[in-house]
């Protein structure tokens, strides 16, 4: 039986991966982006566009969108990489980054919970960058900072929807061949999805609030 599958930030990159490659499942695929890529337009999935999940009115847009669909699994995977130190300091790059990478995954989730059932799972798209623990070279205050604050959202999520049965997966897709980072990876887009693609289908309630990478590897706070 197709699975309703939501996914964020899905008009490139990772996003448009994880939407070919739960499609090639079999499933249905609510992609949300604020302007759709022609080549998530040609992919078949129902297309959610004009979704900011930073703003209240990108918010209901994807609700309204999404008013009769139970969800099976929800991936959050909007964000954005911005780069600063102490020698070159924005702190508007920084909230920025906090608005897009950690707020806004939390507020889809609140948004949408209504629509999410036993059994149903959540998949947080976040980074290694944000584990304390990994961090050897310092710097990227706000891509740092908003993902440990979105690990520890994810945490507390997974407790919160326990006694739901609501899995959270918390995943860093690794060095990942996109727009973001110049195509300067070492995987592809599409081999990232197909192992993010297998990590969300095999989650289980015991693995909820775990931090893997891609590869299967459980990662440091």
């Amino acid at each position: 039986m197709a699975r309703n599958i939501v996914i964020t930030g899905a008009n490139r990159g990772i996003g448009l991966a994880l939407t070919k490659s739960f499609l090639d499942l079999g499933d249905n695929v609510y992609a949300a982006c604020r302007q759709p890529s022609q080549a998530l337009v040609d992919s078949q999935a129902k297309v959610i566009d004009g979704v900011d999940v930073t703003t209240e009115q990108g918010l209901a847009a994807l609700a309204s969108a999404l008013t009769s669909v139970k969800i099976d699994i929800l991936i959050c995977n909007a964000g954005i990489l911005r780069d600063e130190n102490l020698s070159n300091f924005n702190i508007n790059t920084i909230t920025e980054q906090f608005d897009v990478n950690a707020l806004a995954p939390l507020q889809v989730v609140h948004a949408l919970e209504s629509k999410l059932e036993a059994g149903s799972k959540i998949a947080m798209i976040t980074s290694r960058m944000g584990s304390i623990a990994d961090n050897s070279s310092g710097g990227r205050f706000g891509y740092r900072m908003s993902k440990a604050a979105l690990n520890i959202a994810s945490v507390s999520l997974a407790k919160d929807l326990a006694s739901r049965n609501i899995a959270v997966g918390i995943y860093h897709p690794g060095y990942v061949q996109t727009d973001m980072v110049n195509h300067g990876g070492d995987i592809s887009a599409a081999e990232c999805a197909q192992r993010l693609t297998k990590l969300m289908n095999d989650l289980t309630m015991a693995e909820s609030g775990v931090f893997r990478h891609s590869n299967g590897e459980k990662l440091p706070w």
